[in-house]
């Protein structure tokens, strides 16, 4: 967690209760192209109040050890989360017309988990990491917790791949998350 940027958004004006209902706006730039978001990530609640704050690295903002063993199979009290996660993808999906595939998303996802201050060519990724940087610059979870969220999301996506090129996960799972 990160009392700071908690500071910085309550100061701004920002709803923090639920930080699952957050976004980080999809920004374009030339010919239409997501612009990734880099140190500094523009950040936006359900009434679109905004502010820009400077995020951590993912791996400098877990904070507690302590798992139990029960969130291995359910990590309820941070189904925010995922939520914000899944909401942040089909948000980008949704801005620049084009779905990702179930192979893509469950790379990402990997690429989250495995490298989390790491670096992609997919602009989504920045976008995914932006949130899951916001999420944990605003709630205490563990590096056992965050890896298993995002084996989560991760084996999700790939259980909706049923061929090259499908976007079932886009479908069936992250229109169901900001429905129709």
């Amino acid at each position: 967690m990160d009392l700071k940027v908690r500071e910085e958004l309550e100061r701004a004006g920002l709803e923090l209760d639920r930080p699952e209902l957050l976004q980080v706006p999809i920004q374009f730039g030339d010919y239409g192209r997501p612009i990734p978001p880099g140190e500094e990530v523009p950040v936006a609640d359900e009434r679109w109040t905004m502010a820009h704050v400077k995020l951590k690295p993912i791996s400098q903002l877990w904070t507690s050890t302590e798992m139990t063993p029960f969130l291995l199979r359910t990590p309820t009290h941070h189904e925010g989360f995922l939520y914000l996660l899944q909401s942040t993808a089909s948000i980008y999906c949704t801005s620049t017309g084009r779905p990702v595939t179930d192979a893509e998303f469950e790379r990402l996802y990997r690429q989250l988990r495995q490298k989390p201050d790491g670096e992609d060519a997919h602009p989504l990724f920045s976008y995914l990491q932006g949130a899951a940087r916001l999420y944990l610059s605003l709630r205490d979870v563990s590096r056992a917790e965050y890896e298993t969220m995002t084996h989560r999301l991760s084996k999700l996506a790939r259980r909706f791949c049923s061929h090259v090129g499908s976007t079932n996960y886009h479908r069936k799972v992250l229109y169901s998350v900001l429905g129709p």
